[in-house]
């Protein structure tokens, strides 16, 4: 069954009225938001901000920390799940170091590897925000990734932009949202929305997003020391 298939299949069963088993985890996800202080909340704004408009400057960096986090987050559930060690600590250091390291010296790949999957977030975001069944969200995920993997391997300049305003989107939102949680005024209708509005959250993430593509790509053009 093709992706094409899929989505006429899932167009055709989305309806408000229909129970479908929930596949994005947005308990979770809410649960998560909700457990940032001040503090924290602040932080990710602020750096944030710094990936939104200034990603192209620091994509370095921001490789090696985003391959860092999937190296940790392998070792733990390879040395629990596969291995059956106790110490998941050393097993997640362990891949969080691999990856970081191995991601320098492959850069260029790294970094289209992020705009594919920058990409599929992108269209799972919008399939979400549609209402289509989310039992097949991973078809609209699987377009973005192709998209965007094609391109990122064609223009590197738009993997960088790409994942690092996403990158950027995804913390300010995450900030902005524990922010508005922490005062009583807005905290239920905010919690409200987030589970009955499923367009709300997808247009929140890409607004910022779409912002820092046009803002980073005037940029870079206007940069003349800038290294792909």
């Amino acid at each position: 069954m093709d992706c094409v298939t899929i989505l006429a299949q899932a167009v055709e069963t989305a309806s408000p009225e229909a129970v479908e088993e929930a596949v994005v985890p947005m308990e979770s996800l809410w649960t998560y938001i909700t457990s940032l202080n001040l503090v924290e909340a602040i932080t990710f704004i602020s750096f944030g901000v710094v990936c939104l408009f200034y990603g192209w400057r620091v994509f370095k960096i921001l490789v090696v920390i985003s391959f860092g986090l999937l190296g940790l987050f392998l070792g733990i559930s390879i040395t629990d799940k596969i291995i059956g060690l106790n110490n998941q600590l050393a097993g997640g250091l362990v891949g969080m170091g691999l990856l970081a390291i191995i991601s320098i010296p492959l850069m260029r790949w790294a970094v289209s590897a992020l705009g594919a999957v920058a990409g599929g977030i992108l269209s799972s975001s919008i399939w979400y925000a549609s209402g289509l069944t989310e039992r097949y969200i991973w078809a609209g995920a699987l377009i973005g990734i192709v998209a965007g993997g094609m391109i990122s391997f064609i223009v590197f300049k738009v993997a960088v932009i790409l994942f690092s305003s996403l990158s950027g989107s995804s913390l300010i939102v995450v900030g902005v949202l524990a922010l508005l949680y922490l005062y009583p005024q807005t905290s239920t209708r905010l919690e409200e929305i987030i589970f009955t509005k499923k367009w709300f959250l997808p247009t929140l993430l890409m607004a910022p997003t779409l912002i820092g593509i046009v803002l980073q790509n005037k940029f870079v053009k206007d940069s003349k020391d800038w290294d792909m």
